[in-house]
């Protein structure tokens, strides 16, 4: 791979694509450093002290610690360089792509290796006359539309080209539910690797966005009287040993396996405290409602897009848990590793499934349990899962909840206009 440059990037607790350009040399060295103090800068560019960050400490460097491995950019002359956060001789504590490492670990520690699918659902937004974002103009749109009628501009063609250019795998890209609303799904693979494609193709596919005079958002509900946009983790396990090494845990007969079901338990039982994990923002919460086809209630059912734990065991090979309750605001790395966590809190304690939601989900539910109703309650809930809060890892918990509840203050008294305007340029 040619290039001339390096762009190393990591994903914050905003979910942000922080890095540098640095020249080959610079990055053959294995190490980039940026200031601590990144970890406590709101949207707004306020200086917050949050907990790990080293704001009152005089804002020591972090290193990000680049992976061998280099990927290929959407830039000309330009590689990709992914890593791990390390600050004192160890990693960081802030750092979701170490968090997740060792949940993965631990994992495997049980015999089995995390396998991830991401959705992603985002809107396309262009400017009118006095350079206000309005949605996309596809008045011909349609659920399950592409083509011309659903992306006028050839946006989606352009991604999707893109991706193939530099390895980004993409499963399928096409029109959802709303005009200008558009669902992306990644393929399946480790969760390590899922992830950072997943990240790499939100940053990339924003960019190209931007190239175009158009702006992507995977803002959870940027349009109050249309659809929300979800982050859906489908996932699944290989195990590690024996006669069944390879072989996905899920269903191997055709049933949700002792495992699976502890899973599905761990993640019912931490509904609330999810929450914040998956849903980091004041508007994600317009989303999380019920009857959406979102996360919002503790249930689950086999096949139904209603619950928020939706199970596919019809072919023991692809068996997979798909959790529907995150949306883009969070960070990827932060969004797989509170699933897996919760997912094997159950697992470990072998907590029994709870019944599966036999109605509608519509208009009728069995389910009594469900996602606070702000991002504030949510940020209460996740405090008070200190279960959660230890296996997610203690001190990142702690800088995201003082993180968003700064968030959270600031917006209090702000319109839904005023919300979608803080969060648009960034999500």
């Amino acid at each position: 791979m040619s290039s001339t440059r390096v762009r190393a990037l990591f994903c914050d607790l905003q979910n942000l694509p922080r890095g540098k350009y640095v020249p080959q040399h610079v990055a053959d060295g294995g190490r980039i450093g940026f200031a601590r103090a990144v970890f406590g800068v709101s949207l707004d560019r306020d200086l917050l002290v949050v907990p790990g960050a080293g704001v009152m400490q005089g804002i020591p460097d972090v290193e990000l610690v680049l992976d061998e491995e280099r990927r290929q950019a959407w830039q000309e002359n330009t590689e990709i360089a992914l890593g791990d956060l390390h600050a004192d001789g160890e990693a960081f504590g802030l750092c979701a792509r170490s968090q997740l490492k060792r949940t993965i670990t631990e994992w495997q520690a049980h015999g089995y290796t995390p396998m991830v699918g991401l959705e992603m659902e985002a809107y396309v937004f262009q400017q009118d006359a006095d350079q206000v974002w309005r949605p996309y103009d596809t008045p011909g749109a349609f659920v399950y539309g592409t083509g011309p009628a659903n992306d006028p501009a050839g946006l989606m063609d352009a991604i999707w080209e893109r991706a193939h250019k530099i390895g980004l795998p993409v499963e399928s890209m096409n029109g959802e539910y709303d005009n200008g609303q558009f669902e992306l799904t990644m393929c399946f693979d480790e969760a390590l690797k899922a992830c950072d494609d997943a990240f790499l193709f939100r940053t990339m596919a924003k960019e190209e966005a931007l190239k175009r005079g158009l702006m992507l958002s995977f803002m959870p509900k940027p349009i109050p009287d249309r659809g929300g946009s979800g982050l859906h983790v489908n996932f699944s396990f290989a195990q590690t040993s024996g006669k069944q090494k390879g072989q996905n845990a899920i269903a191997p007969d055709g049933n949700l396996s002792e495992m699976a079901q502890g899973c599905v338990a761990g993640l019912i039982h931490h509904h609330e405290g999810l929450a914040a994990l998956l849903g980091p923002t004041v508007n994600s919460y317009a989303r999380l409602e019920p009857a959406s086809m979102a996360g919002y209630w503790a249930n689950w059912a086999e096949d139904h897009r209603l619950v928020t734990l939706r199970t596919s065991t019809g072919s023991p090979k692809s068996a997979r848990i798909e959790h529907r309750m995150a949306d883009c605001s969070a960070n990827p790395y932060q969004a797989v590793t509170a699933v897996l966590q919760a997912a094997k809190l159950g697992y470990e304690a072998k907590m029994p499934i709870p019944a599966a939601e036999d109605l509608d989900g519509l208009e009728n539910v069995r389910a009594t349990r469900h996602v606070p109703a702000s991002l504030e309650k949510a940020l209460d809930a996740l405090d008070a899962d200190k279960v959660l809060r230890e296996a997610v890892g203690a001190l990142y918990c702690e800088a995201l909840m003082v993180l968003k509840r700064d968030e959270a203050q600031r917006l209090a008294d702000k319109s839904v206009d005023e919300i979608r305007d803080f969060y648009l340029p960034f999500i």
